[in-house]
């Protein structure tokens, strides 16, 4: 009854959706003050249905339902609870039920904290959401319903969920990688209602930036928590591969990250109109061409889900829908969005150009390596199979976050409209001999030699740190004293400053780390031991360990420190009773400075195991600093400029709306 009940919120859900999309828009080009209003409740009532529907298949898999033929291929008595409940988008019908949650989250969100916008926006807006909504409801109800019975032969006992997957990375990776790739459609939404009313103005900018910071900011965290999950939990001690999934994520991130600069340019300056709307429209694309790749079975990974090509081919539709009409909108609107205002060549608004040019190129290069080997295919044939690696990525990708680097302090150092050559110089020349000192200075320090690699990324790490501090006595210089200087800085300014700062911990971590990690697969009897640096590790032996649905052999790894006892690692080999399935479980010691990481690979007889060692300088700080770039973003949303009232032209506007309607609160806090 249960899974029924949820079945049916999706089809009440889809209702609600298709007014949704139809009474609003209607409302607008009748001027039909109702049917506008209506949009708000039909909001409420999609997401209360989605809570309701996502909280009954939840229920199936927490009482073992197993004649839901989802929760029988995803789950198993023995599971723990809380790996029953993640299960619940540990596959492809779950984890499009929370996809669809997401968009009636954002949805309703959007209608519950956009009361400063006019009506007839909001309306548009909303409308666009319900669209989405109806494409994605009607794909999971006619071809990936996740409340499907098992009519006979109901199974006892589950599958069992991916081992893989029986992680906390699960239960937090997923929903926020979701809320970023869904977050997309909001901005997506703003741009196609600018290109339907045919104002695309500051006040549309400061409507659509925190929404669009918001989203960019879930799938910062998304991305890094997926980057944590696999250097840990796959036992290869790697965080990043390139592989095709992770790719289709970050890929909206570089677009989503050159939309928000350039909201920023159109709200200050009124330019980019064009840019930044092609930008929103990109984002969701690629988040939409991810949700394609990732459950087509066009592509082999541990992160895929296992889904017939013809339900990808109703996904590729879906994609082709979306971006064929909001290009054909956009040719046919275009000239009305365009921007006049001026600017020289060493403006903020050149700079701010490049660095936008430089992430959609990088953009292009991962697409185009990503998708290559299924071109390829199509055209050749299996027997033609070509694979395109990391040397590829990082000799497209390297170079141009490098200059990127380098074109940002200089782009947050110059000022709008118009700067000096002579001005940049003065501000940035002691930035510039100052980075290249340290640039030199601490690889020597540390160990000794200096690379050229790291040579040029710690130089570019404190040149973007030394330009945060530069600009910072710059905009304080005037004021009576530092505090007073640092309390008259906005919140949005402050966020842009730490992201920049996350992004220098970035680079520091992923070169140091990359460079300086000492990696050694050896094979150690018990008593026997390696020494790396100032660690000294030795191999205790393997003892049994059951747990609550698995057995393992668990390693034991004493830790000397320049002869001291140090630390113990605690390696697993665990063996999932429900399915056979063996798991390497690293145990890994974090620290600000290094991780020490050991995994346990197959017995070697007499005792001995193979044994993964690896000493991984500066990898926290990968993971660092983009939970800084992320909190960046959080900051900025908080200034308060996002919660003023709206000026007396946009109040006089609206008036007539607010009479009719009672339901616009112009002074209630923006989105």
């Amino acid at each position: 009854m249960i899974p029924e009940l949820g079945n049916f919120s999706l089809v009440l859900a889809l209702s609600l959706a298709v007014l949704l999309s139809v009474l609003p828009m209607v409302g607008v080009y009748r001027n039909n003050q109702l049917l506008m209003t209506l949009s708000r409740p039909i909001c409420s009532g999609i997401w209360v249905f989605m809570v309701v529907s996502f909280s009954c298949l939840a229920w199936a898999f927490l009482y073992d339902d197993f004649s839901v033929a989802y929760v029988a291929r995803n789950s198993n008595t023995l599971l723990p609870w809380y790996y029953k409940f993640t299960a619940v988008w540990g596959g492809h019908e779950g984890s499009l039920l929370l996809w669809v949650l997401m968009v009636a989250s954002w949805t309703y969100a959007v209608s519950l904290f956009s009361r400063n916008l006019p009506l007839d926006i909001l309306a548009r807006v909303l409308s666009v959401m319900g669209i989405i909504s109806v494409c994605f409801l009607l794909f999971m109800l006619l071809t990936s319903n996740p409340f499907d019975r098992l009519m006979l032969n109901t199974p006892a006992e589950g599958t069992d969920l991916n081992p893989l997957l029986q992680d906390f990375g699960l239960i937090v990776h997923p929903p926020f990688l979701y809320m970023g790739y869904v977050g997309f459609s909001v901005a997506y939404a703003f741009a196609i209602t600018a290109l339907l009313t045919g104002k695309l103005d500051a006040a549309w900018a400061r409507w659509t930036r925190p929404w669009t910071n918001t989203a960019w900011a879930f799938l910062t965290i998304g991305i890094a928590l997926g980057s944590w999950w696999a250097y840990y939990e796959l036992g290869w001690g790697g965080w990043w591969f390139w592989d095709p999934v992770e790719n289709v994520a970050f890929m909206p991130w570089l677009v989503g990250t050159a939309l928000i600069h350039s909201l920023a340019v159109t709200e200050k300056r009124g330019v980019f109109k064009s840019w930044t709307v092609l930008l929103a429209i990109a984002a969701f694309s690629l988040s939409l061409l991810g949700t394609f790749i990732v459950r087509s079975g066009l592509i082999t990974s541990v992160h895929a889900f296992a889904v017939d090509p013809e339900r990808g081919l109703v996904l590729l539709a879906i994609l082709l829908l979306v971006i064929g009409a909001s290009l054909f909108l956009y040719a046919l609107r275009a000239p009305v969005v365009k921007g006049s205002a001026s600017y020289t060549a060493t403006s903020r608004e050149v700079f701010l150009l490049i660095n936008n040019i430089l992430l959609v190129v990088s953009t292009a290069g991962i697409l185009l390596g990503t998708l290559y080997p299924l071109i390829h295919e199509a055209i050749n044939g299996e027997a033609n199979m070509v694979s395109v690696g990391p040397p590829y990525f990082n000799t497209i990708f390297l170079p141009l976050m490098a200059i990127l680097a380098a074109f940002l302090t200089v782009g947050s150092i110059s000022r709008w409209k118009k700067t000096s050559l002579s001005y940049l110089k003065q501000q940035l020349m002691k930035v510039l001999v100052c980075s290249v000192v340290l640039g030199i200075l601490v690889p020597l320090v540390v160990t000794r030699e200096v690379n050229v690699a790291i040579f040029i990324a710690v130089t570019l790490a404190f040149w973007i740190v030394f330009g945060i501090v530069r600009d910072i006595q710059i905009k304080t210089a005037n004021k009576n004293s530092l505090v007073a200087g640092l309390k008259s800085l906005s919140l949005s300014y402050y966020g842009m400053q730490i992201a920049h700062l996350g992004m220098a911990v970035i680079i520091l971590g992923i070169c140091l780390t990359s460079h300086y990690s000492v990696e050694q697969d050896v094979r150690l009897a018990p008593g026997e031991q390696l020494e790396i640096g100032r660690y000294t590790f030795i191999f205790v032996g393997v003892s049994p360990v059951q747990g609550p649905n698995y057995v393992a052999d668990a390693g034991e790894i004493t830790v000397l420190k320049n002869g001291k006892s140090y630390l113990s690692l605690f390696p697993e080999k665990r063996t999932y009773r429900a399915t056979g399935s063996v798991q390497t479980e690293a145990d890994i010691n974090v620290g600000f400075f290094r991780d020490l990481f050991a995994a346990l690979g197959d017995p070697r007889g007499e005792d001995a195991w193979v044994v993964r060692i690896h000493v991984k300088p500066f990898v926290f700080w990968i993971w660092l600093g983009a939970f800084l770039m992320a909190g960046g973003g959080i900051t900025a949303i908080l200034d308060k400029r996002y919660r003023v009232r709206e000026t007396k032209n946009l109040k006089a506007k609206t008036s007539e709306q607010v009479k009719a309607s009672g339901s616009i609160d112009l002074l209630g806090e923006a989105s």
